[in-house]
């Protein structure tokens, strides 16, 4: 299969035309090998505009809604990005080519191996894999500039705010299914939130996000 030849129509078809015009984003997504971080049996499969499974509920999120997420975090290279839920770290070797550096979470012992191991042997030395609850973010690397979630959430714990650093931007769908949408929380130089709609997104829940179970009668 012509892997290069799929990525250029992956970014042409699926990306380009949902409005993404962000040229280091369309850049950074023809030069990852999103093959190189699917299961071998996946591989033929790498492109298609569709969640990518990775096995135990956990997909790589389609590129489209993917890269629009990414334009609305408006990375700049010198920031330091924490990537929530990165699987097997294509997300992060696609925000490597944006930020100065990313922290790679991730809870999933195989998958937090296999992104070590995947972007390692890449060379995407300014990520850094680190494993560990979803939900508590990563406080040991805080502040950070972007705090960017692979996955939509049902509850956004206060963590991530105390996590950002002021003037940092978080990128996040909150809610499940049609009823989700994108948004953008800027926290000012005074430590203040604040929050902007971004758009409609549809997108694969997070683990440990969801709502706590209330007794009803």
């Amino acid at each position: 299969m012509d892997f290069e030849s799929a990525r250029t129509k992956m970014v042409d078809n699926q990306i380009r035309t949902t409005d993404v015009s962000s040229h280091a984003i369309l850049k950074a997504f023809l030069q990852v090998p999103r093959e190189e971080f699917v299961p071998a049996s996946r591989k033929p499969l790498a492109y298609i505009d569709e969640d990518v499974p990775l096995g135990g509920g956990r997909y790589i999120m389609e590129p489209s809604p993917f890269a629009k997420l990414l334009q609305l975090a408006a990375v700049r290279p010198d920031d330091v990005v924490l990537d929530v839920g990165c699987g097997t770290g294509y997300g992060s070797a696609i925000l490597s080519h944006l930020a100065g550096s990313v922290v790679s979470l991730e809870e999933d012992p195989e998958l937090a191996a296999q992104a070590t191991d995947n972007l390692g042997r890449l060379d995407y030395v300014t990520c850094v894999v680190v494993e560990g609850p979803l939900a508590e973010g990563y406080a040991s690397e805080a502040p950070y500039d972007v705090i960017f979630f692979e996955g939509s959430v049902e509850t956004l714990p206060e963590t991530f705010f105390e996590q950002l650093r002021e003037g940092g931007r978080m990128v996040v769908v909150e809610g499940l299914g049609n009823a989700a949408a994108a948004r953008l929380y800027i926290k000012d130089d005074e430590g203040t939130v604040s929050h902007r709609f971004g758009f409609n997104c549809s997108i694969r829940p997070l683990p440990g996000f969801g709502k706590a179970a209330t007794f009803q009668f």
